[in-house]
């Protein structure tokens, strides 16, 4: 049997833009996809601590190190610059290997979405 489990999470965010026309996705800082083990083009939940909003999109790479948390396209009209989000991504595995499986979370700094 195979399971779903968490693989990665960037837990509490902050959002620093919202652009409508774009074409989708949320664009994640390159740290913090290195760190969380989030590779471009992956789905991830976007769980959005101020609404309880919940979506679906994929991620590309922002600027290394510059604290960018964008929701692109339709997804800009569940947030708003200074919400807190959580990042999620799942993967799909067997049962007795998702029992010692560890997924890479973690936790930035909301102020400026940076690892220190």
């Amino acid at each position: 049997m195979q399971i779903e489990v968490v693989k990665s999470k960037i837990h509490r965010v902050t959002v620093t833009g919202a652009d409508l026309n774009y074409i989708g996705s949320i664009t994640i800082d390159e740290a913090l996809m290195e760190a969380s083990n989030i590779i471009e083009g992956e789905k991830v939940q976007i769980v959005n601590v101020n609404n309880g909003e919940r979506l679906e999109t994929y991620a590309i790479k922002g600027a290394k190190n510059s604290g960018e948390i964008t929701l692109n396209g339709p997804a800009a009209r569940r947030v708003q610059r200074g919400d807190i989000i959580i990042i999620i991504s799942y993967g799909i595995m067997d049962f007795e290997e998702a029992k010692n499986f560890k997924p890479s979370l973690i936790f930035p700094n909301e102020k400026d979405n940076s690892l220190t």
